[in-house]
């Protein structure tokens, strides 16, 4: 990796849990980590559940919009996400992938999607712990 690791969520429609994990990486490492995100067929706009559960703790996503997943998103990631939504990404040599099991939040209320949404941080806390863990000193 280089001296600022970069890492691609993705999932089927970009409208949802990659969103989610995109915003609490960009949140919580700040500028130590690139992030990315990327679907395989994106959706027409976030899902309004997910940006108001991101807002609940804080975090604006209402501009962000779902992007078609390319080969050149890959290549530059170091570490590749998908959303246990049965996404493939293509494999390089070199790149780390992780498949994260998470609940899909279409066609669900905000009440449905938190758990998701705190589930998404924990699982993004343990990745910074790993990639770009706070300088000490």
């Amino acid at each position: 990796m280089a001296d600022k690791p970069s890492v691609l969520f993705v999932c089927v429609h970009n409208a949802g849990r990659s969103q989610m994990a995109a915003a609490w990486l960009t949140h919580l490492a700040g500028d130590r980590v690139e992030v990315r995100s990327a679907g395989s067929s994106p959706g027409d706009a976030v899902n309004p559940a997910a940006v108001e559960a991101m807002a609940e703790v804080g975090i604006d996503i209402s501009h962000e919009t779902p992007k078609i997943l390319t080969v050149d998103a890959v290549k530059e990631s170091d570490v590749c996400v998908t959303m246990g939504c049965g996404d493939s990404c293509p494999v390089f040599p070199g790149k780390r992938y992780l498949d994260w099991k998470l609940e899909d939040p279409a066609g669900q209320g905000v009440a449905a999607v938190r758990p998701t949404r705190d589930r998404i941080k924990t699982l993004v806390e343990n990745l910074i712990a790993d990639i770009a863990p706070a300088k000490r000193g």
